[in-house]
């Protein structure tokens, strides 16, 4: 185990939403006034559910230091097009730009969130997955994933914690950057691709499942970097060993160049997150993973 060499409360930490005052700034924005019923579940960023002035329930999206040109030009048209192509995607009812954040008000999808992935829910997400190829070929504005393997992201992806955490998450950090100097640093193909398609954004009832949530991330690329994200969703205890196996044998047959840079994407991104946010130990839970395919 590396030795912590700088504490965890150095790093900045990601803002969170202050649902009252989001909702007092949307309707001076936009006239129209939003009843706050209480967060939403999950998350760290946050949501909240909000009743509408016609009675109906809707969700409360917030998205700081951005514009609402941008979510339009990406995630937003990548939710619209996927909701045509027969995914359960929320509809957007409103969007406003409040001060240096986007607001989003969303439609509130049936069913609960996945806890714990079954076979028959990984079948069924497959399944979506698939459905992601080649969506947006006709739709060539929507901008291409990146991947921040040799900079930082914008909040999230940072290399500095990595660096000067540990040992372990320091020599990481140097395996990621390698792969991003033999790597596009934005991911290839016409696929939609929803960025942040772990079980948490699943919502399921009846068997089926209701809903995938949570697009802001959604971009152009490969629809397997998806299921890169869905294994390091399901590490530690979100999913029936079996249902990981598989997975990872799904894995196993994705193309190297592909798979790879997917990988140090998500094991800089889910470390560097712990390192700000999280106790030692979640730090070595996803170092852990990540060196699975990365050593």
């Amino acid at each position: 185990m590396g030795t912590m060499t700088s504490p965890p409360q150095r790093w900045a930490r990601a803002e969170r939403l202050d649902a009252a005052r989001t909702l007092d700034a949307l309707q001076e924005v936009t006239g129209v006034r939003l009843t706050l019923e209480g967060l939403c579940p999950g998350g760290q960023v946050g949501t909240a559910y909000v009743r509408r002035p016609d009675g109906g329930r809707s969700v409360l999206k917030w998205r700081p230091h951005s514009r609402a040109a941008d979510l339009e030009a990406g995630p937003l048209t990548v939710s619209r097009v996927m909701r045509h192509a027969g995914c359960p995607a929320p509809d957007t009812e409103l969007v406003a730009q409040v001060g240096h954040a986007v607001v989003m008000v969303q439609e509130l999808l049936p069913g609960a969130k996945i806890d714990h992935l079954d076979h028959d829910s990984l079948v069924r997400a497959l399944e979506l997955n698939r459905l992601q190829a080649g969506r947006l070929a006709g739709h060539p504005g929507v901008p291409a994933a990146e991947l921040f393997l040799r900079q930082d992201g914008p909040g999230y992806c940072l290399h500095e914690p990595l660096r000067r955490h540990g040992r372990r998450s320091a020599a990481l950090e140097h395996r990621v950057a390698a792969i991003g100097a033999v790597h596009p640093d934005r991911l290839v193909g016409d696929d939609a691709v929803h960025m942040d398609f772990h079980p948490g954004n699943l919502l399921a009832a009846g068997g089926a499942i209701t809903g995938v949530v949570d697009w802001d991330g959604a971009a152009r690329g490969d629809h397997r970097f998806d299921l890169v994200t869905l294994r390091f969703g399901v590490h530690g205890g979100g999913a029936d060993p079996g249902v990981t196996r598989h997975l990872d044998t799904v894995l196993d047959e994705v193309p190297e160049d592909v798979l790879r840079p997917a990988w140090a994407h998500m094991s800089l991104r889910m470390v560097d997150w712990a390192i700000r946010h999280f106790a030692p130990s979640d730090v070595e839970h996803w170092l852990d993973l990540a060196e699975q395919r990365l050593n």
